[in-house]
């Protein structure tokens, strides 16, 4: 899916791009996006004309496939979550520093259009000083998927690895890294082998995230409420940009990542003494601008966007919710 969906259209959307090879275990089941169709890594990992590797594999191989490339010379995008562990993310750091590689995740929600509107109310200070900021990702899936490893009990399965790279992402870009998390993990859903949902609480200096996640949420909230000394921001529905790709609409063309009126956030707020209670246009997202700036990482040595660094964090972030959860107290961050 991730390969069909996200990296597949938008390596065909960018000019600076050009997919050689799509590795597929099942060669029966034709691939898209594809010159050639191959069955082994090795296949790819051995031609001298790739350049950039992508790992979209099940998390618990994240680590061995990007070793391998980084080991043949290739950059290499990982799909979230970078890893499993913090320590398999810090070896992948300092090889890829070592191979004098580029290693990025694709932390493609950095991208969404209700994010990045969200972001600039918050960097704007249209609620005042923040007080209180939530994030949720929920979903309604109340049945175990059959045939898949996102169902089974392994390193890396379940809600948080998941969903959670997400948002924890986005609560790290915003306000880096807490003081301490406090998170209760578990499985709600009947038969369920995994985690899933999740209810985490970061601690800031002088406010607090709640980052929360469902499978059983079938009248969904708002995704982002932000509360401050001024005034409160609410924002509901979802990025349009992942339903777009579904549909097999081009990334890049006009109104792409613009959401519909009925959708814009909501401030209500006092701002220079000036009492404003209405709608902020959301911001349309891009997911283009992620290979935009891996495109300029690569051929003109600009910084990237998305640094392996951060994402190690939040891997630090979803082990120490682990933790949290089995003892049930708060861990802090060192």
């Amino acid at each position: 899916m991730s390969g069909e969906v996200f990296h597949g259209p938008l390596l065909d959307a960018h000019p600076g791009f050009q997919i050689s090879s799509v590795m597929q275990r099942d060669l029966r089941k034709p691939a898209k996006h594809a010159h050639r169709l191959v069955n082994t890594p090795e296949e790819i990992l051995k031609d001298s004309a790739v350049e950039l590797v992508i790992v979209n594999t099940p998390n618990e191989s994240h680590y061995s496939y990007t070793k391998d490339a980084l080991n043949a010379g290739k950059h290499v995008i990982v799909e979230k979550p970078f890893t499993v562990t913090a320590q398999q993310a810090d070896e992948l750091i300092a090889l890829a520093a070592k191979q004098k590689r580029i290693l990025t995740v694709f932390q493609n929600r950095r991208w969404d259009g209700d994010f990045m509107t969200v972001r600039k109310v918050i960097e704007q200070k249209l609620v005042g000083k923040l007080v209180e900021f939530e994030l949720h990702y929920d979903r309604f899936r109340n049945y175990i998927e059959a045939n898949t490893w996102k169902e089974e009990a392994k390193e890396g399965t379940g809600i948080l690895y998941n969903l959670g790279s997400h948002m924890l992402d986005q609560a790290l870009v915003l306000f880096g890294m807490p003081l301490s998390v406090d998170a209760r993990l578990g499985a709600q859903r009947p038969g369920g082998k995994v985690d899933d949902f999740y209810d985490i609480r970061l601690t800031y200096k002088d406010f607090h995230v709640i980052v929360k996640s469902s499978y059983l949420v079938r009248e969904p909230g708002p995704r982002y409420i932000a509360h401050g000394t001024e005034g409160s921001f609410i924002k509901y529905g979802l990025d349009p940009q992942e339903q777009a790709l579904k549909d097999k609409k081009i990334p890049g063309t006009p109104g792409w990542g613009s959401e519909s009126k009925e959708w814009w956030g909501k401030l209500n707020t006092t701002v220079n003494g000036l009492n404003y209670n209405g709608l902020i246009e959301t911001i349309p997202g891009n997911y283009l601008s992620f290979y935009d700036n891996l495109y300029e990482a690569i051929c003109h040595g600009k910084p990237l966007a998305v640094k392996p660094e951060e994402s190690r964090d939040g891997i630090r972030l979803i082990e120490a919710c682990g933790e949290s959860s089995k003892t049930m107290r708060a861990v802090k961050i060192a």
